[in-house]
């Protein structure tokens, strides 16, 4: 009998029933997968298993049914992470920085959406899912994104205003462009105060260059929230998104919101 290969693809960690994988495959319905386990036609790491209940890694383990091996699509990954400061937001670096890709272990290459500089920390997405990745990086003007900010010196409420209605500032080249209006709340008031930043742009360094020019530097930048995503784990760590913080991401906004106004607030959590 001439062997083929099927294809399944899981939604799901590993370790699923045996006849779960068999029905996604496409081989047969649940019942008829157990029948065939039971009737010795499913064959594990070169071993019949006909009980029932049996669980199996479709990655992992080599899988036959009826001699034809089933293997593994690929599996979509999508990470939360936090993203320590002192870590680029890349693959490799040809400075010998670590990188992001040094914090993930066991779920395969995976890519950063959009960035974070050296010195911030917080929340970044990673994904082996090209298609919502351009999508979000393309909707990046899009999708809020939420910061505390900590800023050398107290700016006055003008300047504060400028940066809540848009500035101008230089970016890469030595052009100058327009930020869009963003929503800033101080948070923590001191003679170093912590302000909580919502851009609905991403600009590479937007917010230290927005704060410079209004003469202030960026001590440290956290972001805490991407859309509808909250920071939630520790720095260094990871988690999966569910399935239903997949389907938000995959229904970004396609066209900017107007940022609501601002108010003073405290916010738990703000280091000195």
């Amino acid at each position: 009998m001439e062997s083929k290969d099927f294809s399944v693809t899981l939604k799901i960690m590993p370790e699923e029933r045996l006849q779960k994988i068999i029905s996604a495959a496409g081989i047969a319905s649940r019942r008829k997968a157990e029948e065939m386990i039971q009737a010795g036609r499913v064959v594990v790491n070169g071993q019949i298993v006909s009980e029932l209940g049996s669980k199996a890694d479709v990655e992992r383990d080599h899988i036959r049914v009826d001699g034809k091996r089933l293997q593994a699509a690929h599996r979509q990954v999508y990470l939360l992470m936090n993203k320590p400061r002192g870590y680029v937001t890349t693959l490799s670096d040809p400075e010998g920085r670590p990188t992001v890709a040094n914090l993930v272990h066991g779920v395969g290459r995976l890519y950063p959406v959009g960035r974070l500089d050296y010195a911030s920390e917080g929340l970044l997405l990673l994904t082996n899912d090209g298609a919502l990745a351009q999508q979000l990086m393309r909707a990046a003007s899009h999708v809020s994104k939420t910061y505390l900010v900590k800023v050398a010196g107290k700016p006055g409420e003008p300047e504060i205003a400028r940066l809540r209605a848009g500035v101008r500032i230089a970016i890469e080249g030595g052009k100058r462009v327009q930020t869009a209006p963003a929503k800033i709340s101080l948070i923590k008031d001191a003679p170093n105060p912590w302000y909580e930043v919502t851009l609905i742009e991403g600009r590479n360094r937007q917010i230290r260059r927005m704060f410079e020019e209004i003469g202030h530097h960026v001590e440290k930048i956290r972001r805490v929230r991407y859309g509808s995503l909250e920071l939630d784990v520790p720095p260094g760590e990871f988690r999966h998104l569910t399935v239903r913080e997949v389907a938000r991401l995959k229904s970004a906004p396609q066209s900017p919101a107007k940022p609501p106004q601002t108010v003073v607030k405290k916010r738990r959590g703000v280091a000195s």
